[in-house]
This record gives structure tokens, C-alpha cells and sequence, in this order.
């Protein structure tokens, strides 16, 4: 099955990446990484407000406070979106400044995962962290390139991650009680592009953005086969999150990097109504 794609926010940035839904507010948060900037996209209005940080930030989600919580170039920190300061948390990394934070999502519970990478993209000198909802923080994994794609099953009771220059969505038991996960194993091999950002749905099946690849691909990871694609015009697809008032709108972000000049909305985010409701967006427990 394929689905049309459609431009809802036409955008110049590099690297538009991070999306996370707020159902609250019926907001979409995402970041341009190199540009260092915030963005709270309001799509029934269509109005997009951007909020200048100091350093790369690879994610933004929100919290049960209103904050939104970010992992940077530096470490995690709240962001208060009003005024746009920036509340410092910790930086596990201090001794790595060539790494920095990529992609980050929280479970059920209100954990935040997010990931580090070599500014290279070619060492594997990062990590995948937990920012626990009493704020200490812990290692996960380690030896990772790419940190990227993080995703749990409807019941959370399985953890699916991408360390990009693998090619593969890798899958462990979660204990949502504890946040430990245990028995990795690879569900999906990826042969077009690079898998980079990934969301999950109501039906247990995962949507993956392919870098690289020209499109978000739907799989069942219990099958490691392709059931879906979403075309886009965009050769460098960053990420995808489910959105909307019925939670059924998967939005999408792209870059706008290497060779663009037959690309003219690479950086723009896109829509698709699916039609099949997606896992929402857990904020942190703040």
C-alpha cells in the first residue's frame, strides 16, 4: 500500500528532525539541528514559532509542566517556551566534546531515551541515556555510531532502536516498571537509504523514516517485512510522529542536505492521514 504525502509547512531548514505531538495542546514540536533552533508548529493555524537556542539540539518533547525537555550538543535541559530560557539538567558527556545528542523520546512512565553521536558520524563513540523522572541519569547502551529511531510496541512491552549506519531496527524486552531492556535481537534489515527516525502504532506496526531512501516505510516488525511506503519529494527523510486531532495525521520532517537543487521543499515537514491511529507522544514526568 502506498500513501500520498502533502507539504503543510514549507521550510528552508537543514535539518528539520525531532518531531513530537502535544495532545494536549495540538502542537508539533521539532528542531532544526544545525540551526540551533526550536520550532512549535500549531497546524490548525498554521502558524510556526521558532525559539533560538545557543547550541545543536537533536530533540524536543514536552512535559507534564509545560516545559519542553531538550537534548542538545551539551546534555539535557528544560526549555520555558514563553520566555525561551534554558534550565540546565546534566550532561552525561563531559568528557566527550566531539559527541553530541540526537534523537529522544520518553516511554510510558515518562522516562526520556535520547541518544549521542559523533560530530564525524562515523566513530562509535555514543551512547543511548535515560533521563529517569527523578532526573539522576543512566547509560542504556554504548559503542553506538548513530543513535536514532526509538519506539515501544502498543502494550510497552517492547523496545524497538536504530543505530543508523547498521541498516537495522533493533528490538528488546522493555519493563515499563523499571525501564530495563534485555534480549536484543534484529527485527528489520533496511536495503533503501538509512533508517533514521521511526514512530510506532495503535496496530503494533512501526513507521520508519529512510535517509537516503525517499520515503517513510510501514513494517511489522513481528515479520520483518515492508507493508507500506509514504513517497516523498524529498530525497533525506529525517523522522515521523503521529499527530493530529484523532491521532491518525503521521507528520513528517526532511533535510535539506547534499544536492537540493531539484528538491525544492527538502527541509519541509509533510503530512499523511493514515487512517490508523498511532502510539502518542509521552511526556516527561516533570
Amino acid at each position: 500500500m502506498n500513501y500520498k504525502a502533502e507539504l503543510i509547512l514549507k521550510t528552508d531548514s537543514i535539518l528539520t528532525e525531532g518531531p513530537s505531538w502535544d495532545e494536549d495542546k495540538k502542537l508539533l514540536y521539532w528542531v532544526d539541528i544545525e540551526d540551533k533552533k526550536v520550532h512549535i508548529f500549531d497546524p490548525q493555524r498554521s502558524v510556526d514559532k521558532e525559539i533560538k537556542v545557543d547550541q545543536y539540539v537533536g530533540a524536543a518533547v514536552p512535559t507534564r509542566s509545560g516545559e519542553l525537555l531538550l537534548a542538545m550538543k551539551n546534555g539535557f535541559y528544560f526549555l520555558n517556551v514563553e520566555d525561551g530560557r534554558l534550565t540546565f539538567i546534566c550532561n552525561p558527556e563531559n568528557d566527550k566534546p566531539y559527541n553530541r545528542f540526537n534523537d529522544g523520546k520518553c516511554d510510558c512512565m515518562g522516562r526520556f531515551f535520547a541518544g549521542t553521536m559523533s560530530l564525524n558520524e562515523t566513530d562509535p563513540t555514543g551512547a543511548l541515556y535515560c533521563l529517569e523522572k527523578d532526573m539522576t541519569i543512566r547509560k542504556v547502551l554504548e559503542n553506538v555510531t548513530i543513535s536514532n529511531g526509538i519506539a515501544w510496541s502498543p502494550d510497552n512491552k517492547t523496545m524497538y532502536y536504530i543505530d543508523s549506519p547498521t541498516k537495522r531496527v533493533d528490538a528488546f524486552d522493555y519493563d515499563p516498571k523499571t525501564g530495563n531492556v534485555s534480549n536484543r535481537r534484529t527485527v528489520i534489515v533496511i536495503e533503501e537509504g538509512v533508517p533514521d527516525g521511526m514512530t510506532s502504532d495503535s496496530e503494533g506496526m512501526l513507521w520508519i523514516a529512510h535517509w537516503g531512501g525517499w520515503q517513510v516505510s510501514r513494517w511489522d516488525p513481528y515479520r520483518g517485512k515492508k507493508i507500506a511506503s509514504v513517497k516523498l519529494p524529498v530525497e533525506k527523510v529525517s523522522s515521523c510522529v503521529f499527530g493530529g486531532v484523532d491521532l491518525d495525521e503521521l507528520y513528517i520532517t526532511t533535510a535539506r542536505k547534499g544536492d537540493v537543487k531539484n528538491q525544492p521543499y527538502a527541509g519541509s515537514i509533510f503530512v499523511v492521514k493514515t487512517g490508523i491511529k498511532g502510539v502518542p507522544t509521552y511526556k516527561y514526568c516533570r
